[in-house]
């Protein structure tokens, strides 16, 4: 499959907006055992006036790659145990992100399972590989060197990016299903997770 990176314009609308433009879209990682690549299936917005953002009491050394320009990385560690990895959504000093929950594995799939570090049936159904947030971090091999990514950089190993026929107007058809965020307790009624209806890699539905 030929990808594209996606154009800075990509990211002139609104967080939440961009939460559900990125769903069709891809991760791209260079790596060295081999490309791995997903299919963007489901993502929660987290905005500056949200008291569930990291962003919400102001900017800290662990959430500076956040207060970036839009396009950038911002890669966390969470529970002491598993990172997570989210896209810079708004003008630089702001503090908006768009965590990606789940992807749909399209490329790599092999090195994903070694990288899962698990070997037997678990992964033989690709639906297991990035049904979450750590999950798919695991699969694509996105650690904490990460953080602070141009994403819209061809010389990036990691980035975002479209199928070279999005480019022609050939975009994938598919609907959106809005709802609540999980495992927050802050803001955990505002609708900020968005998920391609019927997709089978999501992490809850």
């Amino acid at each position: 499959m030929s990808y594209k990176s996606l154009p800075k314009s990509f990211f002139n609308k609104s967080t939440l907006d961009i939460a559900k433009g990125l769903l069709g879209k891809y991760i791209i990682h260079q790596t060295k055992e081999g490309l791995v690549a997903g299919k963007i299936v489901e993502t929660e917005a987290y905005l500056i006036d949200d008291p569930a953002s990291h962003s919400f009491n102001g900017e800290t050394n662990r959430n500076k790659s956040m207060f970036m320009k839009a396009g950038t990385s911002y890669v966390y560690f969470t529970y002491g145990m598993y990172h997570c990895f989210n896209v810079v959504t708004n003008k630089e000093g702001v503090g908006e992100a768009v965590l990606i929950r789940a992807l749909e594995p399209v490329e790599g799939l092999e090195v994903m399972k070694r990288n899962r570090g698990k070997k037997g049936t678990e992964f033989s159904d690709a639906r297991n590989l990035c049904s979450g947030p750590a999950k798919l971090v695991i699969a694509l091999g996105i650690t904490k060197e990460h953080d602070g990514l141009d994403l819209l950089s061809d010389d990036s190993p990691l980035r975002l990016a479209q199928r070279e026929k999005e480019k022609t107007g050939e975009k994938e058809s598919f609907e959106i299903v809005e709802t609540t965020r999980i495992g927050i307790s802050k803001g955990a009624s505002l609708p900020h997770r968005f998920y391609i209806k019927g997709s089978a890699f999501v992490s809850r539905k």
